[in-house]
């Protein structure tokens, strides 16, 4: 059996400072109940995920690494129908306190709401 499509490549993810301030400076925003998110179309022909999971959010490492998992498995679910896309995800307190398919619902509805709002404009 393949791993194709299953990974999370480092390819697929924003990993500079500098990538998260672009997407920061001119993203669409949009949010939640848990979390929030910024979205800006990137010049690659695929889509690219940054997380920002704070002690804001929680704490609790263990709690911020949960959180962490559940958005990435969600993207990684996602991204082969999402268009050149940089998003980052941010966690809000009540992140903390969600169940896992509370997060995961949360984490879909955002990204969906994210591609919408950048297809737009």
């Amino acid at each position: 059996m393949s791993h194709q499509g299953r990974t999370f490549p480092r390819s697929t993810r924003l990993t500079t400072p500098k990538s998260y301030q672009v997407v920061f400076e001119g993203g669409q925003r949009a949010r939640n109940g848990f979390l929030g998110g910024v979205v800006r179309v990137n010049t690659l022909n695929h889509a690219r995920l940054g997380l920002a999971v704070s002690r804001k959010a929680s704490p609790h490492a263990v709690v911020r690494n949960r959180i962490k998992r559940v958005v990435r498995e969600v993207f990684r679910q996602r991204r082969d129908q999402l268009d050149a896309l940089d998003l980052i995800i941010i966690a809000h307190p009540q992140a903390a306190t969600a169940t896992k398919a509370e997060l995961a619902q949360a984490a879909t509805q955002l990204v969906q709401k994210l591609a919408r709002s950048c297809v737009k404009s």
